[in-house]
């Protein structure tokens, strides 16, 4: 049986328009590239330091079989094509669509083709969140480290990521802020919405906050918001503190519920990303 798959690709462009996906055999995918893409290389976004391997294209742009990243479960590997040509190369991944998704690295307004160590080192430990929005329509994805905070006692210091996942329709677009602690090989999950406008042009900005443990024991409410926050407040969950930065550490109990505010440099209040 042969089937005929139809999606949305609105305003697609050479940017977001590079292949298709032809096939998907026993967890492998065969893609169509465009006519103006000249090069195609596999790289594993979880080994960022690893040069790509080369897919040799048949006459008419088609890949050879690779595997496809995994749906669910170990996340051990996240394949990604690089796709090179009209003057650029541009990363993409199966995301169970008829057109992979393309990933961008940067701040919001001002996204990127993700080319640069630090740039593929920031989708290396947020490329396992992705199965969360596998499925959805998604057209682009993009990471972006929004602050870096020196955590208590020492202990290093932690990244905070937020990534943001559009789709083709423009609505039901998925944000996502990650905490990364220093010496963790994968970025955990501290906050998350459906339909905001946070980590996009529209609203460059992002705050949110973990419970965070440290390796004394003690436990500390951490709390990160964009460039655009001139403060940030804490309380309940017998913690009560506010800070004049974008960045925040107070002792707390363990499993302490608390409320987290901001306000802006222009002196508005804004919330948590959810």
């Amino acid at each position: 049986l042969v089937g005929l798959d139809f999606a949305r690709t609105d305003g697609a462009s050479a940017d977001t328009a590079t292949a298709l996906v032809l096939s998907r055999v026993d967890g492998n995918a065969r893609y169509l590239t465009a006519p103006w893409v000249t090069g195609a290389a596999l790289r594993d976004l979880l080994k960022p330091a690893e040069r790509p391997a080369a897919l040799k294209l048949t006459p008419d742009g088609v890949t050879p079989p690779v595997v496809s990243p995994a749906p669910a479960g170990g996340c051990t590997a996240w394949n990604a094509l690089a796709l090179t040509g009209d003057g650029a190369t541009r990363l993409v991944t199966d995301l169970g669509e008829l057109t992979p998704a393309r990933l961008t690295s940067g701040a919001p307004g001002a996204e990127r083709d993700v080319t640069e160590a630090a740039e593929l080192g920031e989708w290396s430990r947020t490329a396992c969140l992705l199965p969360s929005v596998r499925s959805h329509g998604v057209r682009t994805v993009n990471a972006w480290t929004y602050a870096k905070q020196p955590l208590p006692e020492g202990d290093g210091t932690a990244t905070w990521l937020c990534s943001r996942a559009e789709t083709w329709q423009g609505t039901a677009d998925r944000v996502q802020a990650q905490f990364l602690a220093p010496g963790a090989p994968l970025a955990a999950q501290a906050a998350k919405a459906e339909g905001s406008p946070a980590c996009g042009p529209r609203e460059p900005r992002v705050l949110a906050g973990v419970l965070w443990k440290s390796r004394a024991g003690q436990w500390y409410v951490l709390a990160a918001g964009s460039a655009q926050f001139a403060s940030l407040a804490v309380s309940g969950g017998g913690v009560n503190r506010t800070v004049n930065a974008n960045r925040l550490a107070v002792k707390a109990p363990a499993g302490a519920q608390v409320d987290l505010t901001g306000r802006l440099t222009d002196g508005s209040k804004a919330g948590v990303l959810r």
